[in-house]
């Protein structure tokens, strides 16, 4: 009976327990996978790369034929001076089709610009992804931090507070001043703001966190840098991030776009072939007065046909155009050279901060155990009249300040991990094994590039 009731109460203990615990804590890889999912700037990025894709069926459009229809109706009545009315119906319908056999290469470099564009688009698009993932990160790791930072003032408060007490039952008895009372009670006061502005510090981070992941932050994790995914060296970095960082090759590919521009410019002032068909139907009906003079019936009609048009002199537009296209061709290769410099410095300074975070990271450990150290010291001096109340008021705040200096750099090691992988380029789902479905640009490019026509998207709007 006693054993049946120790496990009665063993099962009671532990229920009570699990209800006790936390929900689920969320970690950074599930926050940067709700970020990628839900994400609106990312998802407009999205939208954009899609518009991009269009403009390649766009460009195609000038290898294919043009086919319209046309049809009028002329009705028509005219009096005689005898009086006779004479009423005369003309109806005319007709098909006619146009295609383009030469344009001086035109379509084809146009074709070959917007493909260009695209590609360009996809790498800007992968470059947004890592924005997003770094800024979920920097958003994951500042909840963190602000929470800590808000806790540990809120202990510091409390600690206040009991050297408040302390300082006013020592005053009572006669072993204090009302000095030391005066400087506890500014001491505490001055946490009590500390304290205020960290909450607020806190909520605001939280409010980025919602903006960035989609939803208000949970019990978050603690994080770990990303040491086995960061390149041995600086020289290293460098080499990764100029052959792969997409922002660099976003800007390759413009350049390329360009350079077909250039091209398609210059086409405008080669002569074009188009070639020609048409049917048309005649049919005319009189009545009234005098019809029977009239000539009515109906006529079909064909014709086919090619015109050579070859450009002469078209008011300098032409050449302006040519002359702009090779200006904005030299202004993207200036850009790939810009964008290169700002990823080479984004490089440098992601990894000089994460030297400088692990460094600062064990000096804060050994200061924090200093700080609380020489606390308990100047206590202890304290209690037999060798320290002032101020000493261990200073001596306090030594110790706060320096946990909270411990998170700050617990922080920014975590964030400038990644802040190596995305100034190299690789900050991608893939290299963090996130739990997300892998946004495929190429699908919806696969299925507008080649279509001759239909309204619908392919998602069906």
């Amino acid at each position: 009976m006693r054993s049946a009731k120790k496990s009665l109460l063993a099962a009671l203990f532990v229920s009570v327990a699990a209800l006790s615990l936390p929900a689920s804590a969320e970690t950074i890889q599930g926050a940067l996978a709700k970020a990628y999912k839900n994400n609106s700037s990312l998802n407009s990025a999205r939208a954009g790369v899609r518009v991009t894709d269009e403009g390649v069926a766009i460009a195609k459009s000038g290898y294919r034929p043009t086919v319209a229809g046309s049809a009028s109706i002329d009705y028509s009545a005219s009096r005689s001076s005898g009086g006779g009315t004479t009423r005369l119906t003309q109806g005319n319908f007709g098909v006619q089709i146009n295609q383009t056999l030469f344009d001086g290469f035109q379509t084809k470099n146009n074709v070959s610009a917007a493909e260009a564009r695209v590609s360009a688009s996809v790498e800007s698009l992968r470059n947004t992804e890592e924005n997003t993932l770094f800024s979920a990160a920097q958003a994951y790791m500042n909840v963190i931090h602000d929470r800590q930072v808000a806790k540990l003032t809120e202990q510091n408060l409390k600690a206040l507070t009991e050297q408040v007490r302390a300082a006013r039952s020592r005053f009572e008895v006669g072993e204090g001043t009302r000095t030391d009372v005066a400087q506890a009670d500014a001491a505490r006061s001055n946490a009590v703001a500390q304290l205020s502005a960290a909450r607020a510090q806190a909520l605001a981070s939280e409010a980025a966190y919602r903006q960035i992941v989609g939803e208000q932050p949970g019990t978050l994790k603690p994080a770990s840098p990303l040491t086995k995914l960061i390149p041995n060296n600086l020289e290293s970095a460098f080499a990764i991030a100029a052959n792969e960082h997409p922002a660099i090759l976003a800007n390759q590919h413009l350049v390329d776009a360009a350079a077909f521009s250039v091209k398609s410019a210059e086409g405008t002032l080669l002569p074009s072939v188009t070639a020609s068909a048409g049917v048309s139907y005649n049919d005319q009906y009189a009545n009234g007065f005098g019809a029977s003079q009239l000539n009515t019936g109906a006529q079909t009609s064909a014709s086919i046909g090619a015109t050579l048009t070859v450009p002469i002199y078209q008011g300098g537009r032409a050449s302006a155009q040519v002359r702009q296209s090779k200006e904005q061709l030299g202004q993207a290769r200036i850009e790939v050279d810009v964008m290169q410099d700002q990823v080479r410095n984004a490089v440098a300074a992601a990894w000089t901060s994460y030297t400088a975070a692990r460094e600062g990271v064990d000096a804060n450990r050994a200061l924090v155990a200093a700080a609380r150290l020489a606390l308990n010291g100047v206590i202890e001096e304290r209690n037999v009249g060798q320290r002032t109340t101020l000493d261990v008021l200073n001596a306090q705040n030594d110790v706060v300040n320096a946990q909270i200096n411990l998170a700050g750099s617990e922080r920014d090691v975590v964030l400038a991990s990644y802040a190596i992988l995305q100034a190299t380029g690789r900050l991608s789902t893939e290299r963090l094994a996130l739990n997300v479905v892998k946004y495929k640009p190429q699908e919806h490019y696969n299925a507008v590039k080649d279509k001759w026509y239909g309204l619908r998207t392919p998602d069906g709007r």
